[in-house]
């Protein structure tokens, strides 16, 4: 690895520039999912099944907005687009804390709507200001920065939530989500190239895309899919809707059922990142530590992003559907966990095949799919893996309130592996009348 490659890109002004904003524009959101679980179990008095259903209410929006918000920047500029998500952070967040739970749910809705699309405007901004081969390492250095701030944030979140309030965090975290769009739109980073020769590819795109997710998860598995959602697509991001449209219009070509496995692999993936999410802030809160779950994210994220690193640089590359099931696997015996130590420790083995499962899945879907539908089958891989997200937070929660803090961890490894095994079933029973014509017609 030529480190002194990232040495160079960090000497250009404009590109260390939009990394520190995207630093700093990320960081609020990083902190919000555990500050929202704590608010509503500890602050609202409501179960972790409550918080899960605001987690998926939230990443819904999310799911909606996202694109949506990716194309104003690409119609009207990126000022005039990031405009009404500074309005609707400051607003909503500030208003949200001191709501019901009812009215939390539509806010926390609207607000994922909303949210400020920081990690499109980054990579499209590197994608212009670095060209050719120089592309890859500015998207690199990005991803790095995301893993750090993913890292931090959940662990300054627990803090606030727990020693100040979490009220003043929610607050804060949409005070300083619109502080980074004023810092975004007085920047001004181009989002367009003026040379079309040097303007980025959308397999590029795609590649950050990927990369971006990959470095999201798994403390904010929310917005992890939301990277996916029509990179590299000649018409820009498309929300679930416009993609269907398309799909019908297009006969979903391309859909085959080694694609289906692929976005099965990403629906186990969300349900169990998300499940794994609110199990960790559960076993620490009822330890009676709730400040202490920022080291179990650190260990768990950090594990993330050193498996990453040593998939990363393997040769030989690995089935998506048995790193899920690993995963799966590892995840259960966190449920023994005595404290919050021994939390972190068992988390490890798991988070290292995080990074690894959803960097394979993204793999796999570029070599099944031809480039000219790639875009639209990477958003479809996001979609599946925000169903599962959706699904699994609200469940695990559930699970959490009836049973235990250590049932998240069981319910989330047991869905998992579950679906992996069905998954490989089903495509052997598909597969199976294809090889017994083949045996057939070769008799």
């Amino acid at each position: 690895m030529n480190f002194g490659l990232y040495r160079e890109m960090l000497r250009i002004t404009p590109i260390r520039r939009v990394l520190l904003i995207g630093m700093i524009a990320r960081f609020p959101h990083s902190a919000a999912g555990v500050l929202l679980t704590l608010h509503v179990v500890n602050t609202m008095d409501k179960g972790y099944a409550a918080a899960g259903a605001v987690a998926a209410v939230v990443t819904i929006g999310i799911a909606v907005g996202a694109p949506w918000r990716g194309r104003r920047v690409d119609m009207v500029g990126l000022r005039r687009a990031l405009i009404p998500s500074v309005i609707a952070e400051a607003t909503i967040w500030s208003i949200a804390p001191h709501a019901s739970f009812e009215w939390l749910l539509v806010l926390a809705l609207i607000g994922g709507l909303f949210t400020l699309p920081v990690f499109s405007v980054v990579r499209q901004s590197l994608g212009v200001l670095a060209t050719g081969e120089q592309r890859r390492t500015a998207f690199a250095l990005d991803s790095i920065a995301t893993e750090l701030v993913f890292m931090m944030g959940p662990a300054l979140g627990a803090v606030i939530a727990t020693q100040i309030s979490s009220v003043i965090g929610l607050t804060a975290v949409g005070l300083s989500a619109a502080v980074a769009g004023l810092l975004l739109i007085w920047f001004n980073p181009p989002t367009r190239s003026l040379e079309p020769r040097n303007s980025v590819t959308a397999a590029d795109e795609q590649d950050a895309a990927a990369a971006a997710a990959v470095a999201v998860a798994p403390a904010n598995v929310q917005e992890a899919p939301m990277e996916l959602t029509g990179a590299g697509l000649p018409k820009g991001p498309q929300n679930l809707f416009g993609r269907l449209r398309n799909g019908v219009a297009g006969n979903f070509g391309w859909f085959n059922p080694s694609v289906a496995v692929v976005f099965a692999v990403a629906v186990g993936a969300g349900l169990l990142l998300s499940s794994t999410d609110v199990g960790m802030v559960a076993s620490v809160e009822a330890g009676g530590n709730p400040s202490e779950v920022g080291i179990v994210f650190v260990a768990w994220c950090a594990a993330s992003a050193v498996g990453g690193i040593v998939y990363g640089a393997m040769d030989r590359r690995i089935s998506p559907m048995l790193l899920l099931l690993a995963m799966a696997v590892l995840t259960i015996p966190m449920a023994f966990a005595t404290g919050t130590l021994s939390l972190a420790l068992l988390s490890i083995p798991a988070g290292l095949l995080c990074a690894p499962v959803l960097s394979s899945a993204s793999e796999r879907v570029a070599d099944l799919v031809s480039e000219e539908r790639r875009g639209e089958a990477m958003g479809w891989y996001g979609s599946s893996m925000t169903a599962g997200t959706a699904l699994g937070a609200p469940v695990a929660g559930l699970a959490i309130d009836v049973i235990g803090p250590w049932s998240g961890f069981l319910m989330a490894g047991g869905a998992a592996s579950l679906l992996v095994l069905a998954t490989l079933a089903v495509r052997w029973f598909v597969r199976r009348p294809a090889a017994n014509a083949k045996t057939g017609s070769a008799l």
